[in-house]
Parts: structure tokens; sequence; C-alpha cells
């Protein structure tokens, strides 16, 4: 079973998504290049699948937003109002066209009222029966809490290490909340592929003077 039921409608609307070496800029990256290139692109992904990539932008969306909850029945809607966004607006960026789409906001859970603790140990549990769900919504946990630290970068090789992260700090703060454990945890990303080239560069030094007589 794959999280949530919905999603095989999804599956049967969205092409393959690629797998993701490079770090996606949601600041540059165009829609028509995330419908053309980045969707179709990675038929052969393990992490980052057409649905795990729509579920972490759903769950960066959702924190962008403001709000703390998660929709467990919201995905497959997320998904159509995203493309049908990206297909009218080429030019506008990813990170435009998520502002602009808005969930379903049916069935929510409050993030601010989960456990970390209860969190951790039933994502154990769901991991070792059903991998695929608990992978999906690990990555729509990673997308929020990447919202939430301000960034705009897609990297979905650190899915893994976000989750020893998250259940890191459950276990050592055991009574706070899935909320607090996603906003608290800052992962230190690697640059964009194109982060060298636009970086600025450091003022030249004004030339020195020769000494007076």
């Amino acid at each position: 079973m794959r999280f949530p039921a919905a999603t095989g409608l999804l599956i049967c609307f969205l092409a393959p998504c690629a797998s993701r070496a490079d770090v996606l800029n949601l600041a540059t990256l165009s829609c028509a290049k995330y419908e053309n290139e980045v969707l179709p692109a990675a038929a052969d992904s393990t992490t980052a699948d057409s649905i795990n990539t729509v579920m972490w932008l759903f769950g960066y969306a959702v924190a962008k937003s403001g709000a703390h909850v998660l929709y467990p029945d919201a995905l497959a809607p997320f998904g159509f109002a995203l493309d049908g966004e990206c297909k009218t607006n080429p030019v506008e960026t990813l990170l435009e066209a998520l502002t602009v789409v808005k969930p379903e906001t049916k069935n929510p859970m409050n993030l601010t009222t989960v456990e970390c603790a209860t969190f951790a140990t039933r994502h154990v549990a769901m991991a070792q029966s059903d991998p695929e769900s608990a992978n999906s919504i690990m990555m729509w946990l990673f997308g929020f809490s990447t919202a939430r630290t301000g960034s705009h970068l897609f990297d979905a090789d650190s899915l893994g290490s976000f989750q020893t992260a998250l259940l890191d700090h459950c276990a050592k703060h055991a009574d706070s909340s899935l909320f607090d454990a996603l906003s608290a945890i800052k992962l230190r990303g690697k640059p964009t592929h194109d982060s060298g080239k636009n970086a600025p560069r450091p003022p030249a030094k004004p030339a020195q003077e020769p000494p007076k007589p």
C-alpha cells in the first residue's frame, strides 16, 4: 500500500520523476523545466520518484503557507493543481507556483499535537510493514522542515540524513511536538549545481597610495 491511497491516481497522471543527484533550486527552476525535464527524467529513482517528489513539494507548500498540519487525503488534488498551474504559467518558478496552489484541507492532522516519540515509534513500525508509505510520509516531513528553515533547495539525497536527524531529535526530546522537531532540524545541504557560477565576488581591495615623503 502506498500512502495515501489517492496517490494511485497521481501515478497515472504524472510522468515518472527523475533520480536526483543535483540539488533543485525552487527559486530558479521554471515550471516548464519541472514539467518537461525534472519529472520525466527520473524513472530509475528509488528515493524521489514522482510520488515522493510531489510529497516533498506538498510538505514544502504547506509550511510556506504558514500552516502546521498534514492533509493525508490531499496529495492527488495538490499534484493535479500544481500540474495545472505549471502548464498555465510555464515561465514562473516552481517556488512561485507553490505559493499559488492551495491544498485541500480535509482531515487535517495537527503537527503541534503529535508527540515526537509517538511519531518515531509508529514510523519505525511502518517502515517494517509498509516501507513505501513510511518513505513517502518522511519525504513530506522533509519538505515541510526544509521550508521551515527558509531554504528553497530540494536535495532528495539528504532524505536519509533528515530521517536520522528527526528520529534522533525525537529520542532526545520525546515530549516535544513533531512540529517543534521539524522546525529545529537544520541540515547542511550540498551546493546547487550552478552555485559557484553566480556567487558574488568579494570587492576588490582599494589600491594603496605610495607613502608620502
